[in-house]
């Protein structure tokens, strides 16, 4: 298993230099190119000398391959500055880092919290109407955009409970304790990380019901329930657990997914997360912040990668990852 882990880790490396690769040259076909930033062309009154201050400083008068080989030495020893503030992009996305995580963790445990339980009892009540009800409202949840469900929470959490649902945490307030403090933080956290997995909740219902009405009609299910077990260990140990193969495939799309949805759902609930700053980062041309959230993006879906491969050791011992 260690060797498993330590070679993916290894081929990681040639992979995520590919990426970087191809993810610059792509930002450097946008119009106008990186001199384009507030300060040069954007801008006719600026002095000449400053411009080429300008590309000096940011190397933007070597060569294309040149100017790669510069920011990824400079964003690996911290030095790769931000267009705008002239601040330490990594520094900038990696403060932003620890809010997204907890964002795509929260919603990772919504999703399959939700999702198994539903497949399940959907496979229990297989054709009957308890089961087209999980269709339909698995149907329901896949067809609402994202961004309405989100507008929708707020409107209902506003007006209803009157409750702060922007930002991290509930700004003016001091609690008494800590676990005040954290639950106020859970609840901030709770809104748009249920809004990034009622999608997820729906398409992952639907292969978990799949899964199990499948495993239920195997031969080692009807051995169980000749030998008299009884049927809630027959569905929890026995074929639940050669179910949740499929369920463990969307570890590494899921991931990808709740990065990307983030952006959305950080602009709407002013969530100061990487996908937020991203965001500010396009419409600013801030090159650096967007190499720089690129690369830890893609980090982030390797580790999701990894973890799934080595999920599915654990739940079939019959995979042999070596």
């Amino acid at each position: 298993m260690i060797r498993f882990i330590l070679r993916r880790l290894l081929l990681s490396i040639p992979l995520l230099i590919g990426i970087s690769i191809v993810s610059f040259f792509v930002i450097n076909l946008a119009p106008g190119g990186q001199m384009a930033l507030p300060g040069s062309e954007m801008n006719p009154e600026l002095n000449p000398k400053i411009r080429e201050m300008i590309s000096k400083q940011f190397h933007f008068d070597k060569p294309l391959y040149m100017q790669y080989l510069y920011m990824m030495r400079d964003m690996f020893t911290g030095d790769l500055a931000s267009f705008k503030d002239n601040e330490s992009a990594l520094r900038k996305v990696l403060s932003r880092a620890p809010a997204t995580l907890a964002l795509s963790v929260m919603a990772f445990i919504i999703s399959y919290a939700g999702s198994i339980p539903l497949g399940i009892y959907a496979a229990k009540k297989k054709g009957r109407w308890q089961d087209r009800g999980v269709s339909i409202l698995s149907f329901a949840l896949i067809s609402l955009p994202t961004f309405w469900v989100a507008y929708m929470l707020v409107l209902v959490i506003v007006k209803v409970w009157h409750l702060p649902v922007l930002g991290t945490h509930t700004f003016g307030v001091e609690y008494a304790t800590w676990y005040a403090a954290l639950a106020d933080r859970l609840w901030h956290v709770f809104l748009p990380a249920l809004t990034l997995a009622l999608g997820g909740v729906a398409v992952q219902s639907r292969y978990m019901r799949a899964s199990m009405v499948e495993a239920m009609n195997e031969d080692y299910i009807r051995t169980a329930r000749a030998k008299g077990l009884p049927e809630s260990r027959v569905v929890y140990k026995h074929a639940l657990r050669n179910s949740l193969r499929p369920i463990i495939t969307f570890i590494g799309y899921l991931l990808p997914a709740f990065l990307g949805g983030s952006v959305i759902i950080e602009q709407i609930f002013g969530y100061p997360g990487m996908g937020r700053l991203t965001y500010q980062a396009i419409l600013e041309r801030d090159m650096p912040v967007i190499m720089v959230s690129l690369t830890i993006s893609s980090v982030l879906v390797l580790l999701g990668n990894l973890i799934a491969d080595v999920l599915y050791a654990v739940v079939d011992p019959r995979v042999r990852l070596e």
